[in-house]
């Protein structure tokens, strides 16, 4: 818990109140809400709820830091996270100080119940660690200067792997958690589905390979789209994946630079995903045809986050890391799903609609944060992510 608190502040470290204040779009939150937000977690659901005589930092804060939580109560707009200039940056530390204390002094003599909040509390907080890093790089993305969050490596010369296929498992397969160890409740319960024979790409797709699609006219070809991609493609004027420019750089976490071709793509739709696959006359994998490929890799490994700092997507690619992959399944309750009681319940449940599901983690994802049955989801013109694919074909 201390080390997650203590990550989310230094990821704010290098930001001005101005910085941290400006919602560069309604589906993104300044990096000062995610501060308060992930502190109004533990102080709603573990200090209010399970430490006696607890008193809030300030009860006007209830209202301005809950994100979605009906059973909360009435909430601040979303779209309107950018106009609270006040409380300051530095009162949102304070008040984390606040409750850090508060946290250890009550930890010793918390009931399991309260333990298994404390941790969901680390778990969401360290979602909010990625978001804060994507949310960031939207907003500098919005500033003419390009300002560099912070600094990145010089990206070294690598050669683009060659693409091959690895059979898949088919047959009944089991997917989803087990009950071992923290999973959130939409990776539950493990169940059987049915695998039919296919292959997964080796590697995720790569910029070089996205250069081709634009080359040979992929957002111009309405063949390639579902319907409401392509009226998404016309209407918002789609030509390349988010920060790319016309004279081969990107903006980045570390400020403009020239886009590396071997390294994974990145913010990339699920609509762009799914149409680049069809021009390589392939498919997205399905969520269990992923999962069951991914059982065996070690989720600890890749290019994922382990300091405060700027990141990006980095050659070759591994399984987990880089880049989170769009699947073609929806997030959907798995057979025998029940949400939690309570407000918590409404952490995953009340979102299983209009969204897809991608798989895997991405620079930004904490180390340790993710595992094969992690179902990350969002809807599919979402691309302000780290996200990316990796094909698959029947057979």
């Amino acid at each position: 818990m201390r080390s997650t608190r203590s990550l989310t502040l230094e990821l704010t470290a290098p930001l001005s109140d101005a910085d941290a204040t400006v919602q560069p779009f309604p589906d993104a939150s300044p990096a000062k809400w995610h501060l308060a937000h992930s502190n109004w977690f533990f102080e709603t659901f573990v200090l209010r709820d399970h430490v006696p005589r607890y008193e809030r930092f300030d009860e006007r804060f209830h209202y301005l830091f809950n994100s979605y939580y009906e059973g909360e109560g009435e909430r601040h707009p979303r779209p309107s996270r950018g106009m609270l200039s006040r409380p300051s940056l530095d009162e949102v530390r304070e008040w984390r100080a606040r409750v850090d204390e508060a946290l250890q002094r009550a930890l010793p003599g918390l009931p399991p119940d309260a333990l298994d909040l404390v941790e969901l509390g680390i778990n969401h907080e360290q979602q909010h660690q990625e978001l804060l890093l994507t949310d960031i790089l939207a907003t500098l993305a919005e500033n003419p200067l390009e300002p560099a969050y912070g600094e990145l490596e010089t990206a070294a010369c690598h050669a683009t792997e060659p693409l091959s296929f690895l059979a898949g498992r088919s047959g009944i397969v089991e997917t989803g958690a087990d009950d071992r160890g923290f999973a959130f409740d939409s990776e539950r319960p493990r169940h059987p589905i049915l695998l039919h024979p296919h292959a997964i790409a080796s590697r995720p797709v790569t910029s070089k390979d996205w250069s081709e699609f634009i080359a040979e006219g992929g957002y111009s070809t309405p063949a390639l789209w579902l319907s409401d991609g392509w009226d998404w493609v016309q209407r918002e004027g789609i030509a390349s994946p988010l920060y790319w420019h016309g004279d081969g750089s990107e903006f980045t976490l570390g400020g403009r630079r020239a886009i590396d071709p071997a390294a994974p793509v990145a913010h990339v739709s699920f609509f762009e995903a799914d149409a680049f696959a069809r021009w390589a006359g392939m498919r997205l994998p399905t969520e269990a045809e992923w999962e069951s490929f991914a059982q065996a890799a070690d989720p600890s490994l890749g290019n994922q986050l382990d300091r405060a700092g700027a990141v990006v997507p980095a050659p070759p690619g591994d399984i987990f890391g880089d880049v989170w992959e769009w699947t073609r399944s929806s997030f959907a309750p798995y057979p025998g799903f029940g949400a939690a009681a309570g407000a918590v319940g409404e952490y995953n449940a009340k979102f299983m609609s209009g969204q897809l599901v991608l798989k895997g983690a991405s620079c930004a994802t904490p180390r340790g944060h993710s595992r094969a049955s992690y179902r990350n989801f969002f809807p599919p013109t979402a691309r302000w992510q780290f996200t990316g694919l990796r094909l698959a074909r029947d057979g």
